[in-house]
């Protein structure tokens, strides 16, 4: 199946503000989000608990640097995102919630020019999964890897494979079952389908090793649930 190419993912987002703009029901197809949005901010603070920066890639609505503001009040928040109406939603939440400086870019994080060694913690939640091949998923790592600065955290939450691929078929059959009993049939044929079209996810393996080869020095798994997971790794 053809993928959908950026222009088509960031139209998707650009209609979908205000759903987004909500833990309980933006995220209702994510197992687990309000879970691994809690373990990613609170580990993030105990690791770098005199933060002052914080990049959010893919920032959607603005609900990762929420999570992290009240943890770490007042960073100053570098939110970027291909949707505009995403960004001004998320830059309309966050720059009430902290004194700090907030600045959006719209854009694709792969080409957005951004100081290296400028960021405490780094956030990606439910965005790396759009990555494509393996050079794209190496030269992203790296890039992120180069914006941290050392002991800096980069922290995922996404959607998921397995390296076995009767695993990955088993979680998947969980995952649907799980959509279908939130909201019947069509809505997890509806989810799976934009799956297939838009998204390309790695396991937690292959992209805490990936983590690893660009140069973190140590890498946690924090929670997996089915195909979602939180981790992370530390600069």
């Amino acid at each position: 199946m053809k993928k959908s190419t950026v222009e088509e993912i960031k139209e998707r987002f650009d209609s979908d503000v205000e759903r987004f703009s909500n833990l309980e029901t933006g995220q209702i197809s994510t197992i687990d989000a309000k879970i691994s949005l809690e373990l990613i901010a609170e580990s993030s603070k105990r690791i770098v608990p005199h933060a002052k920066n914080l990049l959010d890639v893919g920032c959607g609505a603005g609900n990762y640097t929420l999570m992290m503001l009240q943890k770490l009040p007042d960073l100053n928040c570098t939110l970027v995102d291909l949707s505009k109406p995403m960004l001004d939603k998320a830059y309309e939440r966050v720059t009430s919630k902290t004194k700090g400086n907030v600045i959006i870019m719209q854009g694709d994080i792969r080409e957005v020019d951004l100081s290296e060694n400028s960021f405490d913690i780094i956030l990606a939640g439910a965005v790396l999964h759009h990555l494509r091949d393996d050079k794209d998923w190496a030269t992203t790592f790296t890039k992120l890897y180069k914006l941290l600065k050392i002991g800096g955290v980069f922290m995922i939450s996404d959607l998921i494979t397995q390296d076995t691929e009767q695993l990955t078929a088993y979680t998947w059959q969980r995952y649907g079952n799980y959509l279908e009993s939130i909201n019947g049939k069509e809505y997890r044929q509806n989810v799976l389908d934009y799956i297939a079209k838009e998204d390309s996810p790695r396991s937690i393996n292959y992209q805490l090793d990936l983590m690893k080869r660009v140069g973190f020095q140590k890498v946690e798994i924090l929670h997996k649930n089915m195909c979602f997971g939180a981790f992370g790794g530390i600069k």
